[in-house]
């Protein structure tokens, strides 16, 4: 049974949850438990940071007025890999102020991280100092499929939301119940390497720690104090991890050569894993929507012999229905390989016969092809099964 007719025994559950939802009537309370006026219509959102952008480019990109920090070389498409660079109102190094917000002239700002007074207050402040309403939205993994429908229907894309939020559950529900039949003393231990040396690492509290947690793996790096980001050699030998996955490309390629390195059980295990990091890392930069990939990625990496799941499959499926990216099978080679990802034993769409020529040949425009397994959930239409429909 493939994902997406999986999803849809749970497409009645998802109805109910939807029919709970409040109605917008002119304003919203939001994750910090603000009331926020809204406007009578929103057509232009400022992100204030990476990870509402993510959020609200995978909604309706065409609200987006501008990506808070430079994108990667990402294949989007060219309408919106050309979006101004706004900055970005939060974070450590805030670059956009009150006075960018005047400028850009949105009908709204969104800001996907933790909620927190302080957040909070800095959200009160730049409404007030602007005009322009400010919502604050809960980044956390298992709020992924509510912040969809309720961000969707701010901005008037209910049908869209629903769509995406029914996958995001799948995804969180599909790595619980693997982690339900995992013993706790057989989870992996692991490394994040982050930057060119790789002695910075995901310490607690940040984005990646929580998605190697979520996924069901141990943090090697956990004692660390929070924001205590740089390792020493002598801790990294100490911790002697089963997988280490690397953030920086440079570091991955280079950190077989390294003697500092290669004794490593990781090393020699070949499991030093690249994290796929175009156009969004999958499991961090930013902690947004974009983890939900990461989220089969990881529970694959970490206990390869649970998963029926095509990850091939998966991540086209994930990029076209989230990024409006087609990725080619040469693109996944590219994305697959450094990060650990098995070849797919299901044939890709180029790879399958000529429409028309087998009487079991799927329907023209079909998201989800007899056979086919791993392809990303969604909320079906009620009268046509969802593999019927064309995207």
């Amino acid at each position: 049974m493939s994902l997406r007719s999986r999803a849809a025994i749970a497409a009645v559950f998802v109805a109910l949850i939807v029919g709970a939802l409040p109605a917008l009537a002119g304003e919203f309370t939001d994750s910090a438990g603000r009331i926020v006026a809204l406007p009578p219509s929103v057509n232009r959102v400022m992100a204030a940071d990476p990870a509402a952008a993510v959020l609200v480019y995978v909604l309706a990109p065409s609200k987006l007025v501008g990506w808070p920090q430079h994108l990667p070389a990402s294949g989007m498409p060219p309408r919106y890999a050309r979006l101004p660079v706004t900055g970005q109102l939060t974070g450590a190094n805030p670059s956009a102020t009150a006075a960018t917000v005047t400028q850009l002239h949105p009908d709204l700002i969104i800001d996907s991280g933790p909620v927190t007074p302080e957040r909070a207050a800095f959200a009160d402040q730049i409404s007030q100092a602007t005009g322009v309403p400010y919502l604050l939205v809960d980044n956390g993994i298992d709020r992924s499929p509510s912040s969809l429908r309720t961000v969707g229907r701010v901005l008037g894309v209910a049908d869209r939301a629903d769509d995406l939020a029914g996958s995001a559950e799948h995804a969180i529900n599909a790595l619980r119940g693997r982690l339900l039949i995992q013993q706790a003393n057989e989870r992996p231990r692991v490394y994040v390497a982050r930057g060119p040396s790789g002695l910075e690492t995901a310490v607690p509290g940040s984005g990646a720690a929580a998605a190697i947690e979520a996924a069901g793996a141990l943090n090697v790096a956990a004692s660390l104090s929070p924001g205590q980001t740089a390792v020493t050699v002598q801790q990294l030998h100490d911790w002697n991890p089963d997988i280490i996955i690397a953030e920086d490309r440079g570091f991955y390629l280079a950190a077989r050569r390294n003697s500092a390195w290669a004794n490593l059980a990781a090393v020699r295990g070949n499991k030093l894993l690249l994290e796929p990091s175009e156009p969004f890392g999958w499991i961090d930069d930013p902690a947004g929507i974009n983890r939900l990939i990461g989220l089969y990625w990881l529970s694959q990496i970490f206990y390869p012999g649970d998963s029926q799941d095509d990850l091939r499959s998966l991540m086209a499926d994930f990029y076209d229905h989230f990024y409006g990216i087609k990725l080619t099978d040469a693109q996944i080679e590219a994305i697959a390989k450094p990060a650990g990802i098995p070849p797919s034993d299901t044939p890709h769409l180029a790879a399958l016969p000529p429409l028309g020529t087998n009487p079991t040949s799927t329907v023209p425009g079909a998201v989800n092809e007899p056979g086919r397994r791993g392809v990303l959930p969604s909320a079906p239409p009620v009268t046509t099964p969802s593999y019927l429909m064309p995207k």
